[in-house]
């Protein structure tokens, strides 16, 4: 499914290099001021154009055609639209035949029966993540004063981020990384026990990001190898302060007041320059393959404001739900 969100819910459409991408968001509270500028700073942040970003340059222009009148939501679903301009569909001729090792050709074809629409990765490419955080920046005007930041922790393994790239870029290769968010200013009572846990729907969001593989809150799998006495976090005062936050600002599911703290993997990009081998589908042979075309090296040095967009609109739909028993 292409949708979530119980009251603060979107829905993503569009491909790669189909005409447009976009996202429509229900469940808006009217009175947000709103205009296409918002959005700039977040997007820019998407952009490529650093070493070890992909080539495709596209102006990444919002365009909000529903939900928003003389500068304000209207409780109407928000629509918003972004062209796709700087297209080489060429380049990407050979996934039909040969997929991509690591990527969704493969599976695509299989579950879609040969007609999904593989240029650029079509509906599975990150080129999507624009929906996600033109979504975000109306998801982070609703929980205000909740302030949410990312910040890449490690690339390739590395804490010198140019060296590492430089060199997968060098090689034809790519490399992945560890970025850590964390959202301050945050209630204490968001969240559901079990399955709509503060954990479960930012970790479904999350995971919507393409080349995420791994997820962490608070001490996470370091928490495994300590005792109970050195993990657990002493609450300081009646407002639920914690002298530690290896819980990660989250107990039984539900937001304990603390930053809420999280990391995530993200893996490495799987369209490279360097040979690899892949079978051919309609010779049922194996064959050698060397991904032309314009691709990240890196496409952990984008995802950071993806991270937040997300985190903003699990944390929305959670604040709204909780609005809703009051």
């Amino acid at each position: 499914m292409n949708s979530f969100g119980r009251l603060f819910r979107l829905a993503i459409f569009g491909e790669s290099h189909g005409d447009v991408i976009g996202v429509v968001i229900d469940g808006c509270p009217p009175g947000i001021p709103f205009s296409e500028n918002d959005m700039m700073s977040d997007l820019e942040r998407r952009k490529s154009g650093a070493k070890g970003t992909t080539a495709r340059k596209e102006s990444d222009m919002p365009e909000i055609v529903s939900g928003v009148f003389n500068g304000f939501t209207t409780g109407a679903p928000v629509c918003i639209l972004f062209r796709n301009e700087n297209i080489k569909s060429s380049d990407y001729s050979f996934i039909k035949e040969t997929p991509r090792p690591g990527h969704a050709d493969f599976v695509a074809d299989k579950k879609y029966n040969g007609y999904n629409d593989f240029r650029g990765g079509g509906h599975f490419s990150g080129r999507l993540t624009l929906a996600l955080v033109s979504a975000g920046v109306l998801a982070k005007k609703i929980i205000a004063p909740v302030n949410i930041n990312s910040e890449i922790i490690e690339i390739g393994g590395l804490k010198d981020f140019e060296s590492v790239i430089e060199n997968a870029v060098n090689q034809g290769d790519s490399v992945g990384g560890i970025i850590e968010c964390r959202a301050e200013n945050m209630p204490v009572g968001l969240g559901e026990p079990f399955f709509d846990s503060v954990e479960s729907l930012i970790s479904h969001l999350v995971f919507s990001i393409p080349a995420i593989k791994g997820i962490e809150f608070g001490l996470g799998f370091e928490s495994s190898r300590k005792s109970g006495s050195e993990v657990n976090d002493a609450i300081i005062d009646a407002n639920g302060k914690c002298a530690t936050n290896n819980s990660g600002g989250i107990n039984g599911g539900i937001s304990n007041g603390n930053d809420l703290v999280f990391r995530v993997a993200v893996k490495p990009a799987s369209s490279i320059t360097k040979t690899q081998t892949t079978i051919n589908i309609s010779s049922g042979k194996a064959e050698e393959l060397s991904v032309t075309g314009r691709h990240d090296a890196c496409i952990a040095l984008r995802i950071p404001p993806v991270l937040e967009a997300v985190t903003a609109i699990a944390i929305a739909d959670l604040m709204l739900i909780s609005k809703s028993f009051t």
